[in-house]
């Protein structure tokens, strides 16, 4: 059986990849703990379930035979990345996710010669930032001979899902990391830079992101330092469980996201790139199914890859109407 998986596949992002893997005809299977909700979503796109925890390895087991492929979009993902990782490799199955949490990033390099010995492939961030900036990252740094230095930043619009909240939370850091030297360490969390989006100059903040472990991973650049700029409601208040699941379709397509890119190589000359495109829930969704479709179709390279760097740096343009132009 040539299958893949979505774990998490009736929370906010889980459902909206299913919906996309099911356009693409690409054959997959529903998976989760909640039978109820799993059945519902089963019936509504004419496909298989599983049900299973993470608790009992043996449970995972049983849930994972057959599969080729698992897109776990089952967040927070400190609760699901380290049990479905090392029993996707345990059991020959490659692993894509959709996390924006360093943790899973770390996992998968600690686990990268695992993968390799094992021939299978672990890919936190299929989708969402990693996707979306390594594709950016990728295409800026392919303009300088001997890039040097990176600074890319993001723009966040629109609300936050009940999922991204709570990882949010949860994964709260009292650190602000940069990568200098090929290491990640600890920088000022006060250095605000203007980065221009294509409607001028705007306030952006460092942070810290997952790309700061994939776009060095994909380019070799030794220095790489992330940032985002907010617009939109900012972050939810109160008691986060009662947050609607996420934004509606309308409020996704009013909210579309940006990032911006500068490369400096070593001789000081900087280039500049802007990327634009859906917004940020859309994209992942749509980038996490279009990856595992690909992947299932015999696109992999076994241990810690990302998306640009296996898929190649035009992959973010594959997804809706995502452009990059040159400044």
């Amino acid at each position: 059986m040539t299958k893949l998986m979505i774990y998490g596949a009736t929370g906010y992002t889980g459902r909206m990849a299913a919906e996309h893997a099911k356009a693409a005809g690409t054959p997959f299977v529903l998976a989760g703990r909640n039978e109820a909700t799993l059945a519902k979503l089963a019936a509504d796109l004419a496909t298989e379930y599983r049900v299973f925890g993470l608790d009992s390895v043996d449970a995972i087991d049983d849930g994972l035979a057959g599969i080729s492929v698992l897109l776990n979009c089952a967040g927070p993902f400190m609760r699901t990345a380290d049990a479905l990782m090392k029993k996707a490799i345990c059991n020959g199955i490659h692993y894509l996710d959709t996390a924006a949490e360093l943790d899973s990033y770390r996992l998968a390099e600690a686990l990268n010669e695992d993968g390799k010995a094992a021939g299978v492939m672990l890919m936190p961030g299929g989708g969402g930032s990693v996707a979306m900036l390594g594709s950016l990252a990728g295409h800026a740094v392919s303009r300088v001979k001997h890039p040097r230095k990176i600074r890319i930043a993001l723009h966040v619009a629109g609300g936050l899902s009940r999922g991204s909240a709570i990882s949010a939370m949860e994964n709260v850091t009292v650190e602000t990391l940069a990568r200098m030297g090929g290491e990640l360490v600890a920088i000022a969390a006060e250095g605000i830079r203007k980065f221009d989006f294509g409607k001028g100059p705007v306030d952006c903040f460092p942070v810290t992101l997952p790309d700061l472990i994939t776009i060095w991973r994909a380019t070799g650049v030794p220095e790489v330092e992330a940032f985002v700029h907010v617009t939109g409601d900012g972050f939810p208040q109160g008691d986060l469980s009662l947050l609607p699941d996420g934004p509606s379709e309308e409020e996704r397509l009013a909210n579309r996201y940006q990032a911006a890119v500068e490369v400096i190589d070593a001789d000081g000359r900087t280039v500049y790139s802007i990327l634009n495109t859906v917004n940020g829930y859309t994209f992942t969704a749509m980038a996490a199914a279009e990856a595992g479709r690909r992947v299932l179709g015999g696109e992999f390279r076994p241990g810690f890859q990302t998306p640009a760097a296996l898929f190649g740096n035009g992959f973010a343009q594959t997804i809706a109407d995502t452009t990059i132009v040159d400044v």
